[in-house]
């Protein structure tokens, strides 16, 4: 059974106050391919099983509505520390574990950027936008 939007939150309460190497942001309104409204919606089950795969890490899975992505849901973002923020779309409970293996790697990337060699699959070919930190100056490359 899918947890709650609450649910979802109170569990990642702690991580996303700071101590978290990275935030996974999941549309949690995404309908799918489909584009119908039917419950449970793809984007709050993927939400869920983000939460999960990333209890016990210090990873910080947040649901938020609308990545204004619908014709590509579920989508996702990763964002670390002065990182790039990375979106991805046509997601689905599967792909929980590559998003906190994603935000493993970019938390632990010098430059901010997500690594494209270890990179999950799935975090490959549904990658839709990288964008910078926003501090970031063409002098920073």
């Amino acid at each position: 059974m899918a947890s709650s939007d609450s649910d979802i939150a109170n569990e990642t309460a702690e991580r996303a106050a700071g101590s978290a190497l990275a935030t996974i942001y999941v549309c949690i309104t995404c309908r799918g391919p489909s584009g119908l409204a039917v419950e449970p919606l793809p984007g709050t089950l993927v939400a869920a099983a983000t939460v999960e795969a990333a209890r016990g890490t210090a990873i910080a899975v947040r649901p938020i509505k609308c990545l204004a992505n619908c014709s590509r849901g579920p989508s996702a973002a990763l964002r670390a520390n002065r990182s790039w923020t990375y979106l991805f779309g046509a997601l689905d409970t599967t792909c929980a574990s590559a998003l906190v293996t994603g935000a493993r790697m970019l938390a632990a990337a010098p430059d901010g950027i997500l690594p494209w060699r270890g990179r999950p699959e799935v975090l490959k070919r549904g990658l839709l936008a990288r964008l910078p930190p926003l501090d970031y100056t063409q002098e920073n490359e």
